[in-house]
């Protein structure tokens, strides 16, 4: 195979010299190799000129055949040394689910797999997920709209939540809206996470908040609320730890839910991942077991 080797690199380049550079070998080691396989085959391969060479009808039909073969053995081994190579398994969530979920839980997933890299890649658009290299993937969708073979992690339950340092304990009465602004995520396409809904569904969709504040990432919603700028639709699965340490209170029982509930669902973008694909897709199934007990425990005893 290196006299085969040594011959394909002098007949890419048609010179020795620079075939040579290519395989880091002197000029005279890879004439050696062309006359040592001249030599077994008892035909010569090359013709010498002063400054050039080129193929006898010998060489020509050699090269033909071999140059094919080496190329397919160096793609071959190359693909083998990039699947050995460990790479970070790349997990694609939408901006929310990642600054309110994933990123709190992350330091948990360190300790408990040190030697896992992993990349997490936060947006809001729909990816391919092999044709993007993503391992994992977290939508939010609904049951009939989720792709074949997703995990259903949890549903969703939404009800208002507010700083405590506004002094809002519960939102049995309209008159209680007129205390602060209402924080809006401004997604139209969302309409179940705005207030006009919540409202209606209360009753009270002819009154008057004091103000809104609209915002066009629901991350930047309770990251407002947290900062005591008025009430918002809280997502509880999303932000569970925050109700739990009481940095945000929730003002009313969740909306009730039926089997057509929207939630986040993992994605797996190969039937038989690697070893350290699944333990990210294991962690996170934990981790979304756990927020369901958690949100099942946050009311009605708050409000």
């Amino acid at each position: 195979m290196d006299l085969l080797r040594g011959f394909v690199a002098v007949g890419r380049r048609m010179s020795i010299t620079l075939a040579a550079q290519d395989l880091c070998l002197t000029q005279s080691a890879v004439s050696r190799q062309i006359n040592a396989l001249e030599e077994q085959l008892g035909v010569k391969l090359l013709v010498r000129g002063h400054r050039s060479i080129s193929f006898t009808p010998e060489g020509a039909r050699l090269f033909r055949s071999a140059d094919g073969a080496v190329q397919q053995l160096q793609d071959v081994l190359g693909e083998i040394r990039t699947e050995s190579t460990q790479r970070p398994v790349v997990l694609s969530a939408c901006i929310g689910f990642t600054g309110l979920w994933l990123l709190p839980r992350l330091s948990r997933f360190q300790q408990q797999h040190p030697g896992v890299d992993l990349r997490v890649s936060a947006n809001n658009r729909v990816v391919d997920l092999r044709h993007e290299g993503i391992d994992l993937a977290v939508r939010y969708t609904s049951p009939s709209l989720a792709p074949a073979g997703a995990m259903l992690l949890f549903g969703e339950s939404v009800a208002p939540v507010v700083h405590p340092s506004l002094g809002i304990k519960s939102l049995r009465s309209p008159q209680a809206l007129a205390k602060a602004p209402l924080l809006e995520f401004d997604d139209p396409q969302r309409p179940w996470l705005q207030w006009a809904d919540w409202l209606g569904a209360a009753g009270w969709g002819e009154v008057k908040p004091h103000s809104v504040l609209h915002f066009n990432q629901y991350d930047q919603v309770i990251q407002a609320a947290l900062n005591g700028q008025g009430v918002a639709l809280g997502r509880l699965e999303l932000i569970g730890p925050l109700l739990a340490s009481k940095r945000l209170i929730q003002l009313a029982p969740p909306k009730s839910q039926t089997e057509a509930m929207r939630g986040h669902w993992l994605l797996q973008a190969s039937e038989h991942p690697k070893a350290d694909v699944l333990k990210v897709a294991r962690w996170i199934e934990e981790e979304a077991r756990c927020t369901s007990q958690e949100a099942g425990l946050l009311m009605p005893s708050q409000a």
